[in-house]
């Protein structure tokens, strides 16, 4: 397939940032990526005036996701592999942003006012009540996670929300927790539109426990919730595109609309007429193909649809291109930036392959510190045609042609097909080059923490993850 490109007004300059990323959904649940069991006028919209990513990977879980987004590394370089909830489970986890600084941190520095809202779980606030401002981020309003020993309150995240801000965490009873964290975002614009601006929303929509929302009281089943939860995020995306226009900084805002992952296994949707299971913790193509729309009003040619390579890695070092920011000599990332893509020249992207992997929870090490449970993490690797998967003993033991099998049920592997030994050649040699060990954080100097869950939880719920089989095809109902 080709793709249809359009040019920015050469006249933007310090433009705002507005990163959206939704929790647990996929392409099925989507409608202008084809999904049938969903309309999403809002989020179409931003396609129409903006760019349709078909080749965007994340990483198959939220944590590694993230940390990526984030880092602008990978998490065989950033070390947050597997997933973890810091303030339910302890062991002196945490986010350091002095090891791994984040885009938030370096457009700060350069200017920009900063502002974070939604879901962290990355830190544990009661240890570390300014762990957003390390971050980068001038202003907040985060749903903690769930507290190890305080789960009763903590976890809440939709109906009466446990919040965390500058003034603390507690809960907000009677209210809705997307709403606030919304509210907040454009109060924060309205207070600060004549800076440049970087905004990071990361939405507790889709993701369970499945509830009613205000717009749909009376939803009863698990569908049902799913679908009013999905609209509600299409009803929030609407709210925002709209003040962007009443405080007359569309123009000059990149909104960039993305998915952590695929959504929740158990939820089942239609895409193009073809049933699609979610594909959350998986790496086939409905676990880490993501929804990526990036929307940019003054764009001459609306409704691109871009097949260009990208991944999470690339949304940092893409920020700072369209910034005129320089990336720090210490800030080793792994990114490459699509700014190219963005200005109408995809042929002068030097991307050609991107990465998936990373997910289920950790192990306790002797040191009583969580740990990865593999040297070296099970992964895919594609590029526009092919696509492999790679054991946790660095084997490519898939190979899928994703022209002709989108569905990813032929394995190639075997194929004496010329080209397909060429693929594998190609993988390989980009295989090569990854590190043999991947890394995991150094969480010092946190001594303790608060809650720490007895090692045998972790080691119990691995291996109820690990029946999933994380390396498994992707399943497609009949």
């Amino acid at each position: 397939m080709g793709c249809t490109t359009g040019n920015i007004a050469e006249e933007v300059s310090r433009p705002n940032f507005l990163i959206i990323l939704v929790d647990d959904l996929g392409k099925e649940w989507i409608s202008c990526y084809g999904a049938d069991s969903i309309y999403t006028p809002a989020i179409d919209e931003l396609t129409a005036t903006g760019m349709k990513f078909h080749n965007a990977y994340s990483m198959p879980q939220c944590t590694p996701s993230r940390v990526t987004l984030l880092t602008g590394q990978y998490p065989f370089h950033h070390g947050w592999i597997n997933h973890y909830d810091v303030p339910r489970w302890g062991h002196r986890a945490h986010f350091d942003p002095g090891q791994n600084t984040t885009f938030a941190n370096i457009l700060r520095n350069a200017g920009y006012k900063t502002c974070a809202a939604g879901k962290w779980q990355i830190n544990d606030f009661r240890l570390e009540p300014e762990a957003m401002v390390k971050a980068g981020f001038d202003e907040y309003c985060m749903w903690t996670g769930g507290e190890g020993g305080n789960e009763a309150l903590s976890s809440e995240r939709y109906w009466d929300p446990y919040i965390h801000t500058v003034e603390g965490s507690r809960v907000y009873s009677g209210e809705f927790g997307p709403d606030i964290f919304s509210e907040f975002i454009i109060d924060f614009m309205k207070e600060n539109r004549e800076y440049p601006l970087c905004i990071y929303y990361p939405m507790v929509l889709t993701h369970s426990p499945f509830i009613h929302t205000p717009l749909e009281p009376y939803v009863t089943t698990t569908m049902e919730k799913h679908q009013a939860m999905t609209r509600y995020t299409d009803h929030i995306i609407h709210k925002i595109v709209t003040a962007l226009d009443e405080l007359e900084i569309r123009d000059n805002t990149y909104l960039i609309f993305a998915t952590d992952n695929g959504t929740a296994n158990r939820i089942i949707g239609r895409r193009d007429g073809t049933p699609v299971r979610g594909g959350k913790t998986y790496l086939s193509e409905n676990g880490v193909n993501a929804p990526f729309i990036i929307n940019i009003p003054k764009l001459t040619d609306a409704g691109s649809d871009i097949y260009s390579m990208i991944d999470f890695t690339d949304i940092f070092p893409t920020l700072l291109d369209l910034a005129g920011v320089k990336i720090p000599r210490e800030s080793d990332i792994d990114g490459i930036s699509f700014e190219p893509v963005l200005r109408g020249k995809p042929e002068d992207h030097q991307r050609e392959w991107v990465l998936a992997m990373g997910s289920h929870g950790g192990r306790i090490g002797d040191d009583g510190m969580i740990k990865n449970w593999f040297e070296f993490r099970d992964r895919t690797i594609r590029n526009k045609q092919y696509k492999v998967y790679v054991d946790t003993l660095m084997n490519i033991y898939r190979l899928f042609d994703l022209a002709t099998d989108p569905s990813e049920k032929n394995n190639l592997i075997d194929s004496k097909d010329e080209m397909c030994r060429d693929a594998i050649e190609y993988f390989q040699e980009i295989l090569n080059d990854f590190p043999t060990i991947d890394n995991h954080p150094d969480y010092l100097p946190l001594d303790s923490s608060i809650y720490d869950v007895p090692p045998e939880w972790l080691e119990k719920s691995h291996k109820k993850d690990l029946k999933k089989d994380n390396m498994s095809p992707p399943v497609y109902p009949e």
